[in-house]
């Protein structure tokens, strides 16, 4: 019978231990061996202790050199992300106005994330609290699915201003903020006073912003449909030059053409044509889409220029993390579809405080058609503000539903869009 205990190495295991280092050895018996005293072994248990002791020191090492390396790569990820935030001019306001909708539109709208998506032309970068909001948009974003739908307001939609009957051109809001607000929220109170939406948030570019963003994704593709478009492309360029600070080449032909930042914006501006602002805030839709796409399928060379370049260009009421929150998903958004606000309208003009103007015929019925396209509800009843205020704009204008024109602009709305829209120009007259 052997003296020694089941747990204990026996002297040819240890002599067999030291000539093999790579040998595996029972587990149980070095655990024992470690926990004997120095004083308690032999000589040749204590040869094996030490060098047992050694790899256990080693490992030790290896491991806290690994969670340091973690540490380091987190906190320099984390620096990465904050040096990059920090050039985004976060911007609190208020709380913002919504109508007095019923608990079933309010759980309706909590599936969905609205967000104001603001271009202005103020002429000086960096300026984010007033100026020209030229476009107007708002992004629903369905939380379950990640489609994404976009909603162009008109600049010139015929709407109610501060709540208490004050009629204007929409991008007035953004330009005359009252009550000590500022553009952003004016703005956001009036599409959710005119539109029965919820929108707490927003985004705001200027010029350069689109400008870089086109560059960083490589540029756009566009259908240049005219020699009349080409002009006013061109027009613009040297304006745009001077205010980004980029050259770009003129375009001298039609038919599709890749256009870089400076032309995509130009391109944008573009109004004094066939279609108007409706067919300009189709161009802003398709250079929006195009970035978009493209935007989901970058490197991150690309990326990183894209964030260098529009960050500082942008100001929002979105917090870091929740701007976090939205890029994370970036790739599983699907943009469905595009459309124009409001659908069924007549354009007029009321001298020189009001202009030329797109009335809706009537808000009450577009706000309908809204939440069809936006959230696919087909039995919709406006609140009673929107009935309010759709009731003062007819009083104004003489204009009802049957007053609706069929300017055609139904052409340039996209994907579900499309539907909402061909099926808003079947019912209003293209000859009034």
């Amino acid at each position: 019978m052997s003296r020694y205990d089941d747990d204990e190495f026996t002297p040819e295991e240890i002599r067999d231990a030291l000539k093999n280092k790579k040998k595996k050895l029972d587990k149980r018996k070095k655990k024992a061996l470690l926990k004997k005293r120095k004083s308690d072994l032999s000589p040749m248990e204590l040869k094996l202790y030490k060098r047992l002791k050694a790899k256990s020191r080693k490992k030790k090492r290896r491991v806290i050199l690994i969670i340091e390396i973690i540490v380091i790569l987190l906190l320099v990820g984390v620096f990465y992300v904050w040096s990059k935030l920090g050039k985004i001019n976060f911007t609190k306001i208020g709380k913002t106005e919504k109508n007095d909708l019923d608990e079933e539109t309010e759980q309706l709208l909590h599936g969905y994330t609205n967000i104001a998506l603001f271009g202005i032309d103020n002429r000086s970068n960096g300026n984010f609290d007033t100026g020209n909001s030229d476009a107007l948009m708002v992004a629903s974003i369905n939380n379950d699915t990640k489609e994404v739908r976009i909603v162009s307001i008109y600049r010139d939609s015929f709407l109610d201003m501060d709540g208490d009957g004050k009629l204007r051109k929409c991008n007035y809001a953004y330009n005359h903020p009252e009550d000590g607000k500022k553009g952003p929220q004016e703005a956001i109170d009036m599409i959710n006073r005119n539109l029965d939406l919820d929108i707490e948030d927003y985004v705001t570019v200027d010029f350069k912003a689109l400008v870089d963003a086109v560059d960083a994704v490589g540029g756009v593709d566009i259908n240049i449909e005219s020699t009349q478009e080409i002009k006013y492309l061109n027009d613009y360029m040297n304006e745009v030059e001077y205010i980004t600070g980029k050259d770009s080449k003129r375009v001298t032909n039609t038919g599709m053409q890749h256009l870089d930042g400076v032309q995509a914006l130009c391109y944008c501006r573009i109004r004094y044509t066939s279609g108007g602002d409706f067919k300009r805030a189709a161009r802003q839709r398709t250079v929006l889409t195009q970035i978009f796409e493209k935007a989901k399928t970058a490197s991150a060379g690309q990326i990183n220029e894209m964030i260098d370049g529009i960050f500082p260009e942008i100001s929002t009421s979105l917090s870091a993390p929740e701007l976090i929150g939205l890029a994370t998903n970036v790739k599983s958004y699907k943009l469905a579809g595009t459309l124009g606000f409001p659908m069924d309208k007549r354009t007029a003009t009321y001298g020189s405080s009001i202009g030329s103007v797109d009335v809706p015929c009537t808000l009450e019925s577009n706000v309908k058609k809204v939440y069809a396209y936006l959230f696919n509800e087909n039995d919709y009843d406006p609140s009673e503000k929107v009935k309010e205020i759709s009731s003062e704009i007819q009083k104004y204008t003489g204009f009802d539903e049957s007053d609706a024109v069929n300017y055609g602009d139904d052409q340039y709305a996209t994907g579900d869009g499309s539907k909402a829209a061909s099926s808003t120009s079947d019912d209003t007259s293209s000859d009034n």
